[in-house]
């Protein structure tokens, strides 16, 4: 019941309002990628308390195509007692001109507050205005990117600020996000399985063989009091495309050459990993092609790797059923 209401995500790019408060120097705090499948991969166990630690293990994995994201904006929010608001905001000199099939605007410059006074406001907040360039995938049959806002985190406003600047119009790289052993959390919207009746959703009991005319279905509503039905009774509805979080995913690899790790065939319903692209311990939410977002680690309880994760063998091998 923690997740309830069971409804469809609005989008399938994920919102977040959360974010961790690194004390380091300025630096965007996630990053965004597309779903490609998965496979496994023999290593190393990295975990000391494992009773494998040290000896060579075979994990799934999942593989994540992260082509650079590029820096349409930034943006400055205040804190007026109401929550945040916009006090700022600055679009780079000439925008995509693909970012025009989802913002509406050409190729020419949008215009917003000019970088001298967006360094005289002072707020709470800085994030940048981020998009994917899904055209450089092969595995994604679209052009339209993906918008979405990063957080700048570290340093003062004043830094984050100039930082944000200093990245305006710029594409940013996977391995400039994250590094071999780090651990982040994955966000995305799950596959989505339209309208399900009581018992695939929630799961509950087969009703006896002696019921009348139906089985798969809940025993009762409720009692007769109060004169409506609980939020908690189990009943059919939309199941799956939901919005969900992973906690603390092991980054295993940041790769480049995706050809080292397409299978014979290609990804199922993907196709093939051509350009930059993470490894990641386990699996994540959603079917291929979905929007991954990854984000810095809010609850961070795994033990931090000194040394990048030994790995010695990733699968190549035909996932087609042949």
């Amino acid at each position: 019941m923690g997740f309830s209401p069971r409804k469809r995500a609005k989008r399938a790019v994920p919102k977040l309002d959360t974010w961790p408060e690194p004390g380091e120097a300025p630096r965007v705090q996630g990053f965004a990628g597309y779903k490609a499948g998965m496979t496994h991969a023999m290593l190393v166990d990295y975990r000391p308390s494992s009773t494998t630690s040290g000896q060579e293990v075979q994990v799934p994995v999942t593989v994540i195509e992260t082509p650079p994201l590029r820096v349409a904006a930034v943006r400055l929010y205040q804190n007026d007692g109401y929550g945040l608001k916009t006090v700022g905001e600055l679009w780079a000199d000439r925008v995509e001109k693909e970012l025009g099939r989802k913002t509406g605007r050409g190729p020419k410059s949008a215009k917003g507050t000019p970088p001298e006074e967006l360094k005289k406001l002072q707020g709470e907040e800085v994030n940048v205005i981020v998009h994917t360039q899904p055209s450089l995938l092969t595995g994604v049959p679209k052009k339209k990117p993906d918008l979405m806002e990063m957080r700048i985190g570290g340093g003062t406003f004043e830094q984050r600020v100039e930082y944000a600047l200093s990245l305006l119009g710029k594409e940013i790289g996977v391995s400039e996000y994250v590094r071999d052993g780090d651990v982040v959390d994955v966000i995305a919207v799950t596959k989505g399985k339209g309208f399900q009746g009581h018992v695939k959703r929630w799961g509950v009991k087969l009703l006896s063989h002696k019921n009348s005319k139906h089985r798969r279905m809940i025993g009762t509503l409720g009692p007769k009091r109060p004169g409506y039905i609980w939020p908690t009774v189990p009943q059919s509805g939309q199941m799956g495309y939901h919005q969900r979080t992973e906690l603390n995913k092991r980054v295993l690899k940041v790769g480049t050459k995706g050809e080292e790790i397409t299978p014979k065939g290609g990804f199922v319903n993907y196709g093939k990993v051509s350009g930059s692209y993470l490894l990641l311990h386990g699996s994540v939410p959603g079917p291929a092609k979905r929007l991954i977002r990854l984000r810095d680690a809010v609850r961070p309880t795994l033990m931090t790797v000194k040394e990048a994760p030994v790995l010695t063998y990733v699968s190549t091998e035909s996932k087609q059923g042949v």
